[in-house]
């Protein structure tokens, strides 16, 4: 368990950085990558880095936690693309060490609703 959440810190310190082999290195070579929101698969490690190699936007990874055990880990972190936030949710499944699925959920920011307004606080 303690290699898996070192990887995971490894993984999300290098996606931050932008070191697009380090960031991959969690990932099995036969590993499927799923975007539910979009209807998207990738299949395959190389194909995977490859993808995000060719997105055109600069990006930041702010954690905000990572929770887990065994073969199942969730990263609840903030995708900061081109200044823009969204809120994202990735939850990876281990096979031998190694990500074999992970799924990615995408949330933009929104206003609070005006019904809930005496009951909430903002978040920083």
């Amino acid at each position: 368990m303690d290699e898996i959440r070192a990887a995971l810190d490894r993984h999300w310190a290098a996606s931050d950085a932008g070191d697009l082999e380090v960031e991959h290195q969690i990932y099995r070579e036969d590993a499927v990558l799923d975007y539910p929101q979009s209807g998207e698969r990738i299949r395959g490690r190389r194909n995977i880095q490859s993808s995000r190699a060719a997105q055109p936007n600069r990006k930041r990874f702010s954690v905000r936690r990572i929770s887990g055990a065994e073969d199942l880990w969730v990263t609840e972190y903030v995708l900061t693309y081109d200044g823009r936030p969204s809120y994202t949710v990735s939850i990876m499944e281990f096979l031998d060490g190694k990500v074999a699925r992970e799924t990615q959920y995408f949330s933009e920011p929104f206003e609070p609703g005006p019904s809930r307004a005496q009951w909430v606080e903002r978040i920083p």
